[in-house]
């Protein structure tokens, strides 16, 4: 069953807000950019969206797309706590100093990303069960 439209915002508004302030946290956990080689990688962005792609994949395997819970915890939080736009933003400056690692970063953030995404929905997807072997299958050796 689907949540009225201004259940459905409201749930977004709040998660956003604390995923907002967990990537707030994060950033000022983790060091600023600065300087020349891995000391320039935005690596709050990075991890946060690395982290974020796992738990949307778990979510995405355990929670139906219209549930009140996905939209709060995978649209509002993680949506929230990810962001295509600090990416791109950390990308450029990167480049316009490292062009070489700028394209490492972008291509990991991806690659790394959907790696992780898609591990988070193997990991909590349920398990299927196994199919029996068939008595007729030998070792070979």
């Amino acid at each position: 069953m689907t949540s009225p439209i201004p259940l459905r915002l409201a749930l977004v508004a709040a998660g956003g807000t604390v995923g907002t302030a967990a990537r707030l946290g994060l950033g000022l956990a983790l060091p600023a950019p600065v300087g020349d080689g891995l000391g320039a990688v935005p690596w709050a962005t990075l991890v946060a969206n690395i982290v974020g792609a796992f738990l949307i994949g778990v979510l995405a395997a355990r929670l139906p797309g219209s549930s009140g819970l996905r939209i709060l915890l995978g649209t509002g939080v993680l949506g929230g706590f990810t962001t295509y736009s600090a990416f791109a933003v950390g990308t450029v400056t990167l480049w316009q100093a490292q062009p070489w690692l700028a394209a490492a970063y972008a291509i990991g953030s991806v690659v790394l990303g959907v790696a992780a995404a898609a591990l988070g929905l193997g990991i909590a997807h349920p398990h299927r069960r196994a199919r029996p072997r068939s008595s007729h299958t030998q070792a070979h050796g």
